[in-house]
């Protein structure tokens, strides 16, 4: 495998796109937004305006975009399945080629794009990833892959070149996207109860610093926590390469799922309310605007 594609190349996609460059690989990608394309190609990359112009001579295409109905149209172009030539990937992608879902979407959507592309002759591989930026732009990103033993080894190279750690959850396409709703659903619940820990500290007057030493060597720490703490107190709440609107809609995934097969989730469900807030409240934000609900409501923030 020599050329790889990378559709969606925001703070995660230029992550991919940068270390498939760094790993030897052409790869050729499409965003919406031109500033991303202009510092795609200044990586080195091949800029493309269209999905379909990915796909010309792309062995490969990950596809990291927001959600289901994105992801439909990159395969597919606008007009969606069947196959047609409105800019989709399947419109130029050779057969044996391989599409990589590494946006989180629901496991009903992966689900109906595998039946949708039974007939192509394409292999379909359903792994979305964690780690966030910095794991993106690190190459240490965590893969939730599903999918058959040759689809994964087909693409192993360039999924190996974009992360650190990659667990086969499951042969059957869906069973990425579902570990990963289990894990957005407790990932989201500690953001949520460190977010409201930072407002009670910063009520009863406890130093951030202090706050962030505790809880980073006691049994509640751990990379969201520490990360979560270490950003209120320095009051950053934009541009972390978390923007509150994925969260929010990684949690709706989750919540659905969980109707779905009849399971409550307490937590979960009340981490949906605080993000629903800080995204209503503060909707340019990131995930750590969530904070600034319980600031505030009680009149403070806090500080090192």
């Amino acid at each position: 495998m020599k050329t790889v594609g990378v559709v969606g190349i925001g703070d995660m996609g230029s992550g991919l796109a940068k270390n498939l460059i760094k790993a030897g690989f052409t790869v050729r990608g499409h965003d919406l937004k031109p500033d991303r394309m202009a510092d795609f190609a200044n990586m080195g990359g091949i800029a493309c305006a269209s999905s379909a112009e990915v796909a010309q001579g792309a062995e490969a295409v990950f596809i990291m975009v927001m959600n289901g109905g994105e992801v439909n149209d990159v395969v597919f172009g606008r007009d969606g399945p069947p196959a047609n030539s409105n800019g989709g990937l399947i419109s130029t992608l050779d057969k044996g080629s391989a599409i990589i879902i590494s946006a989180t979407i629901k496991p009903s959507e992966i689900r109906q794009l595998d039946s949708d592309l039974s007939d192509s002759g394409l292999l379909l591989i359903d792994t979305p990833v964690s780690g966030g930026r910095p794991g993106a732009h690190g190459g240490t990103l965590t893969m939730m892959a599903a999918g058959s033993d040759e689809a994964l080894a087909y693409a192993s190279p360039a999924m190996e070149a974009v992360s650190g750690t990659i667990h086969r959850v499951g042969e059957q396409i869906g069973m990425g996207q579902t570990v990963k709703a289990c894990l957005q659903s407790l990932i989201g619940s500690i953001f949520g109860g460190a977010f409201e820990a930072t407002a009670l500290a910063a009520k009863a007057g406890v130093p951030g610093q202090v706050l962030h030493d505790v809880f980073s060597t006691s049994a509640a720490g751990c990379g969201i926590t520490n990360a979560a703490i270490s950003t209120v107190m320095d009051r950053k709440f934009e541009d972390t390469g978390s923007h509150i609107n994925t969260m929010h809609k990684d949690l709706t995934i989750s919540l659905d799922m969980a109707m779905e097969l009849g399971v409550p989730l307490f937590t979960a469900s009340t981490a949906m309310q605080l993000f629903q807030a800080g995204r209503t409240r503060h909707p340019d934000g990131d995930n750590q605007v969530v904070a600034r609900i319980s600031e505030e409501i009680v009149g403070v923030g806090l500080k090192k």
